[in-house]
C-alpha cells in the first residue's frame, strides 16, 4: 500500500461513527444539553452516566431526530445529520437499532412480528422472510422459535428485554442505542442481558452508545464512560479508569452517595 493510501485509510478510521459536538437543547427557560461533546469511535461502546433529568435521553432523542437541538452538530461517519429529514434521515435509521427502557413491545402483535415491525414496515420486506429473520434474532438472544408466537404480556420481564434486544439486532445495524438496558430487572436477569448485549453487539461489529445509572451494567458493556450531569459531559474516560477518575462528581455518581457536590433536587 502506498503512502498516500495508507494515510487516506488512517485518516478515514480516525472519523468517528458517531460524534457530538457542542450540542444544546432547551424546553422554553429549560436548558437540558448545554453543549454536549461526545464521540464514539466504529466497534467501541460507550456509556454515559448520569442521574435523572441530567438530560440523557435527550441527547439520544436529538441522535435520532425525534428531537432537533437548538445549536451544535451531530455526525455520522463523519457526515452531518444535525437537521437531517425525509429521505436522508430515512437512509439514517437504517444504520440504527435500538433497544427503549420499557422494552416497547406492541402488546397487539406476536413476539416475531414485534421483532420483525421494523423490516416489515420501514423496509416492506415479505412477511415470510421478515419472520425467518426474526426467528434467528431470537435464537441469537438465546429464545426458542416457539417464543416467537407468544404476545408481550405472556412473558417474563427478562423476556421482554431480550425480545426487545432481537428486534433492536434484526436489521444487522451499524449503530445501537441502549436506553437503561437493565431496568426493572434482577441482578442475574441483568447480567445475562449485559452478555446479551456483549455478544449480539460484538457479533456484528456495531457500535454502541448506552445510557444507564446502573454502574454494574456500564462497567461491564462499556469500553469508555462519560458522565453528564446539568446537560454538559462533565468526565470522559476508559472504563477501567472509572474508579480514579479525580472527578469528585463521578465518584460521588458510582458510590451511590448522598453527600458530595451533586444535591438533590426537592
Amino acid at each position: 500500500m502506498s503512502a498516500a493510501k495508507a494515510a487516506a485509510v488512517t485518516a478515514k478510521s480516525a472519523v468517528p461513527k458517531l460524534e457530538l459536538k457542542g450540542v444544546y437543547k432547551s424546553f422554553g427557560a429549560n436548558k437540558v444539553l448545554r453543549g454536549v461533546d461526545i464521540s464514539v469511535q466504529k466497534g467501541k461502546s460507550l456509556v454515559v452516566i448520569g442521574g435523572s433529568g441530567t438530560g440523557k435521553s435527550v441527547m439520544i432523542k436529538c441522535v435520532l431526530g425525534i428531537l432537533y437541538p437548538d445549536a451544535g452538530s451531530i455526525t455520522v461517519d463523519g457526515q452531518d445529520t444535525t437537521h437531517a429529514k425525509g429521505a436522508h434521515r430515512d437512509e439514517l435509521m437504517r444504520k440504527f437499532g435500538m433497544l427503549f427502557q420499557g422494552g416497547a413491545l406492541f402488546d397487539s402483535l406476536p413476539v416475531w412480528e414485534n421483532v420483525a415491525f421494523g423490516l416489515i414496515q420501514g423496509r416492506k420486506m415479505d412477511r415470510k422472510q421478515a419472520r425467518e429473520i426474526a426467528i434467528e434474532k431470537l435464537n441469537a438472544v438465546g429464545l426458542p422459535a416457539r417464543v416467537g408466537n407468544l404476545y408481550p404480556a405472556e412473558l417474563s420481564g427478562g423476556m421482554q428485554k431480550r425480545v426487545g434486544l432481537a428486534r433492536a439486532i434484526a436489521s444487522n445495524p451499524e449503530i445501537i442505542f441502549f436506553d437503561e438496558p437493565t431496568t426493572g430487572l434482577d441482578p442475574i436477569m441483568a447480567d445475562v442481558i449485559n452478555d446479551l448485549i456483549i455478544e449480539t453487539s460484538k457479533g456484528l461489529g456495531a457500535t454502541t452508545l448506552s445510557i444507564t445509572h446502573d454502574m454494574a451494567s456500564a462497567r461491564k458493556i462499556a469500553d469508555d464512560i462519560a458522565m453528564i450531569y446539568k446537560g454538559q459531559i462533565i468526565w470522559h474516560g476508559n472504563a477501567k479508569d472509572i474508579d480514579h477518575s479525580g472527578n469528585l462528581y463521578v465518584e460521588q455518581f458510582i458510590k451511590g452517595s448522598a453527600t458530595g457536590p451533586i444535591k438533590m433536587e426537592l
